[in-house]
């Protein structure tokens, strides 16, 4: 009996030990793992009005007349009556592009009770396309294609040939954007710790986001609206 009670103390020492050593253990574990989670994820906003740099002004206009020749000489005349305002509304030739024009026979699928006149039986029809950096030139014309119908141009527009003003400058304006969307975030990070009482720590993982370009809006598509929104994962420090 006695033999046994020396090896049994050692053995409950043991156990003793073990069970305090596994305690720190776990609970250093615990703050480690309590450290690693403790964060706050926050999106950053940044937005900016520019003004387009691109504008794309087409002008389709077509005709018909009884033969396929005289067709084809009506639309050269018109496309160099729309070239000749062009030019006077101060855009030059490298500026102004024109499409082959196309000729179809309005007969071709019709039978003959419901064909129209033989004077407009073939219609031609092109697009004259401008595209430059003078976006206050393209403005300051375009009310005035009045002038064309009254030279005998006739104008078609509708929504496949929209006059677009674009903006194609933004890696110019995006790493400063990018800077301002992560300050954006910070100060929001930096109100979540200054509620939880912890302080903002390093950056643990960041995600860009998309850019976005849209009109300021439907009255004014010259000036356009970018936008980016971060998401950004800070550590918090106690």
């Amino acid at each position: 009996m006695r033999d046994n009670t020396i090896p049994a103390i050692i053995l409950g020492v043991c156990l003793i030990v073990g069970l305090v050593g596994g305690g720190h253990y776990l609970q250093a574990a615990a703050r480690t793992w309590q450290a690693a989670n403790h964060s706050v994820t926050v999106k950053g906003l940044a937005e900016r009005d520019v003004p387009a740099n691109l504008a794309l002004w087409p002008l389709h206009f077509s005709t018909n007349s009884s033969s396929l020749g005289a067709a084809q000489q009506k639309i050269d005349a018109q496309a160099q009556t729309v070239r000749q305002f062009l030019h006077a509304a101060g855009f030059v030739d490298k500026e102004i592009t024109l499409t082959s024009p196309q000729v179809s026979d309005e007969w071709a699928n019709l039978p003959a009770s419901q064909r129209g006149s033989a004077d407009d039986r073939y219609k031609a029809e092109a697009t004259m396309l401008v595209r430059t950096p003078k976006i206050q030139a393209v403005k300051k014309a375009m009310p005035r294609v009045g002038e064309l119908i009254g030279r005998g141009v006739l104008l078609s527009p509708n929504y496949n040939y929209r006059t677009e003003f674009l903006f194609t400058d933004l890696n110019r304006i995006k790493p400063r954007m990018i800077a301002e969307a992560t300050a954006n975030a910070r100060a929001a990070a930096r109100q979540f710790a200054k509620d939880s009482g912890s302080h903002v720590g390093a950056i643990r993982h960041a995600s860009q986001g998309y850019f976005s370009i849209s009109d300021l809006d439907s009255y004014t598509p010259e000036i356009k609206k970018v936008r980016v929104v971060t998401t950004i994962d800070y550590a918090l420090d106690n």
